[in-house]
């Protein structure tokens, strides 16, 4: 098409399907079909807008003058005035054409013919019994409020409306611990808690207030006061509220004085921490999520009847706060998990159960075996580890090593979830990594099989063989002569009992390299006890399956749990043993199976060297400071 040479116009605005439906039922308005009186001017210059809560009485009459519903108690209404939220209430045509022309406190007279009030076509509400929808009528509607609203639920069950301001982002949530002043009353102005000095004390998610009001809570910030309308739907028996007979609606002023963050770090109860001091800084950008070297004063106490203190930082250790690496497993796992989720300055008390406090873990000598214990924690700071921008490819090795040094005696304690997440984040650094000539890259690449080996390896001893198989395979796409990780594939296949794969790993192995004929010679052996133990066990199951006549039930694997127990001992145990011999007798290329080097000093012993010495004297390593 030739340009004819007229400006080139914005493409239109894509309305919304609210908008296309208030545009559709605005065009069922004509000439006289909405007409409007004003009675009583209002005040300002401001006219209620979209996402706008209104608050009006309304009385409807006939031509004739005769009142046919009203909210208003002089009209035989019950006083109790209505809310719309506009843009999202459902309500006549012209009330949604009518309300955006009002000012506050404005009384007017709307004359609306029956096309836009009831009688409308698809009126998404209908008329009260017995209202006479077909006539001509006029809505005489005072405006006392409207403001913008916080519709909390969908169904405008419960709105808030924002007095003050408050300050920060944080809102609470189940179960946290809430201070607030709150007075409540009808929404015919009748006061049903009245207003008082004293806070009111509660904890979200323990139905302790109404349900509307804690959802109106929860949009809340620190210092903010509101107003939360609730409706009878969302008005549940509660301390604050025993008695609700009768209320369609009430309307809460609540100042939100503060809150108490409390986290069910497990979900089921067990493990809590109660943030009672907050720390700087945004959460959770400013929490030491990653690793890093942390710095805390914490006091341990018992939970049982002698809430004794069994450790103290401020008292047992000098006053000197305790250090540790995250990640690194030097403190109990509940602890850290804690810990990783405060801001520095913060205070928290930690509540913990045994299997996340000590029975994991080294166990002072003064907490039992199966002890709850709870914590004071106050967090004074945490280095974030070095970044390797700008490092050489020398430095990036040997802060590589350090970490991969870390993970190994993660492995070596059992610890192979934490193992594997040292060796991933390396793994996650290599990716912007760029060796510079062949030499580099050869030392690159051969620690990135390393790595990706002890991956596969935490993988296994995880249970989780497929995904050992799979990392594996990184390994081999770069170099399918790697006959390590032939061999811990193979190992994994075994363990899958997909032995033909299995046996193929092995004997490539010894086609490869001629070295590795022994390894692979045992694990061949090993391949073989563990089909003949399969087949064994396939035929119990399966025994006398074949057996019986035409029309008899034959059940399967009726074998006794004993016997089953029996052989399950049995092939673990076999394959425990092969698991050492093959530690003892190393890996195909000589090195130890699971590639550990030599240990380094970790990153607390480089920053802070006098830790070993200081907690020797205390008669405590740093591993069992807690």
């Amino acid at each position: 098409m030739a340009d004819d040479g007229g400006e080139l116009q914005p493409p239109a605005k894509k309305k919304s399907p609210a908008e296309e439906a208030a545009e559709k039922r605005r065009k069922k308005l004509t000439p006289g079909s909405l007409m409007k009186g004003l009675i009583r001017s209002g005040s300002g210059d401001a006219t209620p807008a979209e996402g706008d809560q209104v608050i009006i009485h309304c009385t409807t009459r006939t031509m004739d003058g005769i009142v046919v519903n009203s909210t208003r108690r002089e009209h035989g209404g019950k006083g109790i005035p209505l809310r719309f939220v506009l843009g999202k209430s459902k309500m006549i045509l012209g009330f949604a054409e009518g309300f955006p022309t009002m000012l506050k406190g404005e009384i007017a007279m709307f004359k609306m013919q029956p096309k836009v009030h009831y009688a409308e076509d698809d009126c998404p509400v209908a008329a009260p019994d017995g209202f006479p929808k077909d006539d001509e009528l006029q809505f005489e509607i005072e405006m006392l409020d409207f403001f913008k609203a916080k519709v909390v639920a969908e169904d405008l069950g419960v709105v808030k409306k924002i007095i003050d301001e408050g300050k920060g982002w944080e809102t609470p949530r189940e179960p946290y611990e809430i201070t607030a002043r709150i007075t409540a009353r009808t929404a015919d102005g009748k006061e049903i808690i009245p207003s008082k000095e004293e806070a009111y004390f509660f904890t979200i998610g323990k139905s302790e207030v109404p349900k509307g009001l804690e959802m109106g809570i929860g949009t809340m910030i620190r210092k903010e006061k509101a107003t939360i309308f609730v409706s009878s739907t969302y008005l549940t028996k509660s301390s604050l509220m025993p008695q609700l007979e009768g209320l369609e609606e009430v309307h809460f002023d609540v100042e939100l004085i503060q809150f108490i963050q409390v986290r069910d770090m497990l979900g089921d109860g067990r493990l809590i921490k109660r943030r009672v001091v907050d720390g700087k800084g945004e959460f959770p950008m400013d929490c030491p999520l990653h690793d890093s070297l942390l710095r805390v004063h914490y006091k341990g106490m018992l939970l049982d009847e002698s809430k004794s203190v069994f450790y103290d930082t401020r008292v047992d250790n000098d006053c000197e706060p305790l250090e540790f690496c995250s990640g690194e497993g030097l403190v109990p796992e509940g602890f850290e998990m804690c810990v990783r989720l405060m801001l520095p300055g913060e205070k928290s008390i930690v509540t913990c159960p045994p299997d996340f406090a000590y029975d994991k873990f080294p166990r002072p000598a003064n907490v039992p075996e199966g002890a709850t214990v709870q914590w004071e924690i106050e967090l004074l700071g945490f280095e974030m580890p070095k970044d390797w921008t700008g490092l050489t490819f020398e430095e990036i090795m040997d802060e590589a090593d350090k970490i991969k040094n870390t993970g190994n005696r993660l492995f070596k304690e059992g610890k192979f979830e934490l193992a594997k997440a040292k060796y991933d984040k390396v793994l996650r650094e290599y990716n912007h990594v760029h060796p510079h000539d062949d030499e580099e890259g050869k030392i690159f690449a051969n620690s990135r099989s390393s790595l990706h080996l002890n991956v596969a390896a935490c993988y296994q001893k995880m249970g989780e063989y497929r995904k050992s198989i799979e990392t594996c395979n990184k390994v081999l796409e770069a170099n399918p002569a790697h006959v390590k990780a032939l061999y811990r594939r193979g190992t994994s296949y075994m363990l899958l009992g997909e032995f033909n794969d299995a046996r193929n790993d092995f004997e490539k192995m010894i086609s490869i390299d001629k070295s590795s004929e022994p390894d692979a010679t045992a694990a061949l052996l090993k391949l073989k006890q563990k089909e003949q133990e399969s087949e064994r066990k396939a035929r119990k199951q399966f025994k006398g399956l074949f057996d019986k006549k035409p029309g008899e039930i034959s059940e399967v694997g009726a074998e006794s749990e004993g016997v089953k127990d029996s052989d399950d001992a049995k092939a673990s145990g076999e394959g425990t043993s092969a698991d050492r011999d093959g530690e003892t007798k190393g890996s195909p290329s000589g090195e130890s199976e699971y590639a550990f080097e030599e240990e380094r000093p970790g990153l607390l012993g480089r920053v802070w060297p006098s830790a070993r010495r200081i907690f020797s004297s205390l008669g405590l390593n740093r591993c069992t400071i807690l």
